[in-house]
């Protein structure tokens, strides 16, 4: 058991090392750090329309600022669907520490699947490093059109598979 203990002590310590050498590193290289957070869903305009809400959140979390911020969301196939508002694509001069920026577009649906959307793909200057590269998280698959049971039904339909078990 102490020998247990010891092993899990000296683990700790490693970790504790790595963290501080990690957050030295950070301290003395400054850059910026982007977290890209990509969110769609779904709305229903009227039966065989569907519309497709999508927001990209930059947030600069890093030591110093970005420049030449570019967003890019080439994922929506145009056989597949069709701008609304707003483009897949922008673009900001400069992205201060510990700011957000937020970015919307609205998309009609053209036909009917399950949609898997790739990450967007952020690109931005630090005058110390040059041009970096991130990308946003993926979105989760969207169901679009998908034929939805009526709640009345399937409640119906639950208790029916109820009574059929018991």
């Amino acid at each position: 058991m102490e020998m247990g203990m010891r092993k899990l002590s000296s683990v700790s310590a490693l970790v504790f090392l790595a963290l501080i050498s990690a957050s030295t590193t950070t301290l003395e290289s400054e850059v910026p750090f982007m977290v890209v957070h990509k969110k769609a869903s779904l709305s229903s305009i009227k039966s065989g329309v569907q519309r497709v809400f999508v927001t990209i959140d930059i947030h600069n979390q890093g030591s110093s600022s970005a420049y030449d911020v570019n967003l890019v969301d080439d994922t929506w196939n145009s056989n597949l669907f069709g701008i609304v508002s707003g483009n897949t694509s922008n673009s900001w001069e400069k992205l201060d520490v510990g700011q957000v920026l937020s970015h919307s577009f609205e998309l009609k649906s053209k036909t009917k699947g399950l949609f898997y959307g790739s990450p967007a793909v952020v690109t931005l200057r630090v005058p110390s490093k040059g041009v970096i590269q991130a990308y946003s998280t993926p979105i989760l698959p969207l169901d679009v059109l998908a034929e939805t049971i009526p709640e009345k039904k399937l409640d119906l339909v639950m208790r029916l598979s109820v009574k059929k078990v018991t």
